[in-house]
């Protein structure tokens, strides 16, 4: 190329969006624009959790790009976790409905890159899980929307007091139900990223004291119950001073035997292997 040559510029191309809209955009822009517009589908719901995308050679006649543009398209969707790209005969973009756990793997990546401790996430929980206690106990419908979630996975934590990785396993879905039926999106999405945090670790922290048989004991699992137990009968009361206490109770208990090394720094990586397990 000469000193005289100028920039060189993308051509613009042609690209169909919903078979009717043509807009002419420069190379480097395509694929951002069909990721675009395939993520409004998964994140307005119009592609489901578990849906496939339609085939290479449908999405290609769609959008009238090329190869490259779409798998370039593609590939950010999957970096983004909202699809997954299966190879072989059994191939396709499986579709991922974003929810706490992408949201806590994003926030685990800001706490891993500042180093943030367990000790430190394990604060920020002891202070805003009590509040989702307390809201729970606050609405109105909480004996249809709560209680009978809290109820069922007592129950089944019951009946695992023999199997201590099922039993933490159990645990932490009560208290992330206690999140999730908090009756506000936006506290059930940012504190139900952080638990997906915690359940990460603990679950790491459970599946090593499990193979050194260093799990809490009969004893300590039944202490847990009970404090459970507590937490369901103030929320069912409507009590939610009581409950807020409780929980924060029970969790500054709870937290003692929950991980190897508190000043450890938060992982990220736990919180994909969980949801990739999960899946």
């Amino acid at each position: 190329m000469s000193a005289s040559s100028g920039p060189v510029t993308a051509k613009p191309i042609s690209v169909r969006v919903d078979g009717n809209l043509r807009k002419q955009l420069r190379q480097p822009r395509l694929a951002e624009l069909v990721a675009e517009e395939l993520r409004q589908r998964i994140t307005s719901g119009a592609l489901r959790d578990g849906d496939l995308l339609p085939k290479l050679e449908e999405l290609l006649e769609e959008f009238n790009v090329s190869k490259p543009s779409l798998r370039e398209a593609l590939r950010i969707l999957e970096t983004e976790g909202l699809i997954t790209v299966r190879r072989g005969n059994m191939g396709g973009a499986v579709v991922h409905a974003p929810g706490s756990r992408d949201a806590g793997y994003m926030i685990g990546l800001v706490l891993e890159s500042r180093n943030v401790t367990v000790r430190d996430l394990a604060e920020a929980i002891k202070q805003f899980e009590p509040i989702c206690a307390a809201l729970c106990a606050q609405r109105p419908d909480r004996m249809t929307a709560v209680v009978p979630s809290l109820r069922r996975i007592q129950e089944r934590q019951k009946k695992a007091t023999d199997d201590p990785l099922a039993f933490a396993r159990i645990g932490r879905e009560f208290h992330e139900v206690l999140v999730e039926r908090a009756g506000n999106e936006t506290i059930k999405l940012v504190m139900g990223a952080l638990e997906a945090v915690w359940s990460a670790g603990e679950q790491v922290w459970a599946e090593r004291a499990t193979s050194t048989q260093s799990m809490p004991d009969g004893r300590t699992r039944n202490a847990g119950l009970r404090a459970h137990e507590r937490v369901i009968e103030m929320i069912a009361k409507g009590d939610s001073t009581g409950v807020a206490a409780a929980a924060r109770k029970h969790l500054e208990s709870a937290q003692l035997y929950a991980v190897a090394d508190p000043d450890e720094a938060v992982k990220a990586s736990a919180v994909r292997a969980t949801k990739e397990s999960r899946a």
